[in-house]
């Protein structure tokens, strides 16, 4: 075990050093920090004085250990459209996107497993058949088209929900959570299942898979053989195999939502990582687009590192094999 995780580690740091190294050509060659900062109508003097300060006149392999020792403190600079610290931008940015991201996923988790088991074992019934459809609609139906489809009819002709921001929100600290009030609840609503449609519909199908492949295996007939009711057989045995490999697609899709919840964020205009992002981009603001990078791909790691380590406890089969040496 302790050997699995070293290697996990060291693929990690190898994983984040490469995002790292391509957030940083992101200021060698998207455009030049100075000029934003100073403008066109900047002196030689001025260029050479920043560039300076910045650190941009010493060579290249300076530059990038600079740069990944204070991206290693969570600092990126300033914003060259906000002026602001990106540490700052981020940190305010990245509750609202967590929270969307939590509850989308807890929703998708919470409505596709059931569907995907129940259709499962009631195939060919006419429910089957429409969750089976319902799945094939959100996963061909693209995000945006979802998120105006449910402003127009929940919130422009039903009224019922808002069509845009986060609502009120508690402040905890350096921490704003919405989920503690009935607003916060209210207006995360559609942005929540516009996000979740896509992955409920993929745990959906992959439960549904995976379960008909359990219950062809020998040890459920050998379950059934021994007088086990359907409902031991069923939840007893083959959903519990089941969800080993969901659980690795599930964590894996948590950390989709978080990096891809960009369109959902910019249809409802959300406030969170996702719009800014899309807001630096418009704008060429370097550093935001960097540090973006380089948290979504320190998130992609820690969930993959915490899903393979889940994975190898709950699959004996994983230790049997490394202790054969295979």
């Amino acid at each position: 075990m302790f050997a699995f995780i070293v290697r996990r580690l060291a693929q990690a740091v190898l994983v984040m050093v490469t995002v790292a190294f391509i957030a940083f050509m992101l200021f060698q060659y998207v455009g030049d920090p100075v000029v934003f900062l100073l403008g066109q109508d900047a002196t030689p003097e001025q260029v050479r004085e920043l560039r300076a300060a910045l650190g941009l006149d010493q060579p290249f392999f300076v530059q990038f250990w600079h740069f990944l020792a204070n991206a290693a403190q969570g600092e990126f600079g300033l914003s060259l459209r906000q002026g602001a610290k990106v540490s700052r931008l981020i940190g305010e940015r990245f509750p609202a996107t967590l929270e969307l991201a939590l509850v989308a996923g807890v929703l998708a988790l919470a409505v596709g497993i059931p569907m995907g088991v129940y259709a499962a074992l009631r195939r060919g019934t006419f429910m089957s058949q429409v969750f089976m459809t319902v799945s094939l609609l959100g996963v061909s139906l693209p995000t945006f088209l979802i998120g105006i489809l449910l402003i127009l009819v929940f919130a422009v002709q039903l009224g019922w929900f808002p069509s845009f921001g986060r609502g009120d929100v508690v402040q905890l600290g350096w921490w704003s959570s919405g989920l503690l009030t009935a607003k916060g609840w209210h207006h995360i609503a559609m942005p929540a299942v516009t996000l979740a449609i896509f992955q409920l519909t993929l745990i959906m199908r992959l439960v549904r898979a995976e379960m008909l492949e359990v219950l062809r295996t020998d040890y459920i007939k050998f379950a059934r053989a021994r007088g086990l009711t359907n409902r031991a057989v069923h939840f007893g045995h083959a959903l519990k195999n089941t969800l080993v490999p969901v659980m690795t697609i599930t964590g894996l899709q948590l950390g989709g939502l978080i990096a891809f919840a960009i369109i959902t964020e910019t249809v409802f205009q959300w406030p969170g990582m996702g719009l800014l992002f899309i807001q630096a981009v418009t704008f060429a603001d370097i550093p935001v687009m960097a540090a973006y990078l380089c948290l979504i791909a320190l998130i992609f790691v820690v969930i993959n590192l915490i899903v393979d380590l889940l994975y190898f406890a709950v699959d004996p089969r994983l230790r049997v094999e490394k202790a054969g040496g295979h």
